[in-house]
């Protein structure tokens, strides 16, 4: 299935002396989402941000809120960030040993929930979650710190993830994060991702609306079948 492209901005590379400022210029600039990375030092040699984090983002903007939990035993945390005013949360399959008791846990709260997975891990280890998912994210940079390079490799991935869910016949979203740019991007979306998290590429820029502006042109590039 093909799902309108979205760009979405992750804070990770704002600056967060501004965060409330940053976050509203990249909704009045012409962002779909705001992507919140919680990182606790333990899956990801980082560390981020917590629910209040999540609550003050939601303060500052109507955007949805995809939050990304790079981090062990999320169960524990997930309603929290719900109750903070999280639209989507994604955890990692490399730190769920019970993937599918954790999607529920999402589902019963009446939010999407998403499944990702590292450069490393294959696609086929999603197959059997497939059904019970909104998104899959496809980590294109191994987690944990923002400006890395895309890893080519995860192209091939991109590919194999969408002839998996067509042969399924599943209405996934695939989401990539990590090192996507201009160059990049039109090849990402013509191989069917759905979901473009930025980075630097953003916030890094001077001018945000030219930045996302210049990212949709290459995206629409990509010319997705239908």
């Amino acid at each position: 299935m093909k799902w309108p492209a979205q760009v979405i901005p992750s804070i990770l590379s704002a600056d967060f002396a501004r965060l409330g400022e940053e976050i509203r210029a990249v909704e009045a600039a012409g962002a779909d989402g705001i992507h919140i990375d919680v990182m606790d030092g333990r899956f990801v040699p980082n560390l981020t941000i917590g629910p209040m984090g999540v609550e003050a983002a939601r303060s500052a903007t109507r955007l949805p809120l995809d939050v990304h939990l790079m981090i062990v035993e999320p169960d524990h945390l997930i309603p929290e960030f719900i109750d903070r005013g999280a639209d989507s949360i994604t955890v990692h399959i490399e730190a769920c040993p019970h993937l599918h008791r954790t999607i529920q846990r999402i589902k019963k709260r009446g939010i999407q929930a998403g499944v990702a997975i590292n450069p490393a891990t294959p696609v086929t280890s999603v197959a059997a979650i497939l059904g019970e998912i909104d998104l899959l994210l496809l980590m294109s940079v191994n987690p944990g710190f923002g400006g890395q390079d895309f890893i080519p490799s995860v192209l091939g991935k991109v590919e194999a993830a969408r002839r998996m869910m067509d042969e399924m016949g599943t209405a996934v979203r695939i989401e990539v994060d990590g090192g996507i740019r201009e160059t990049n991007a039109g090849r990402l979306r013509a191989a069917g991702v759905d979901l473009f998290v930025v980075g630097s590429a953003v916030f890094n820029q001077p001018d945000y609306k030219a930045a996302i502006a210049a990212l949709r042109v290459a995206i629409e590039a990509g010319r997705p079948s239908a």
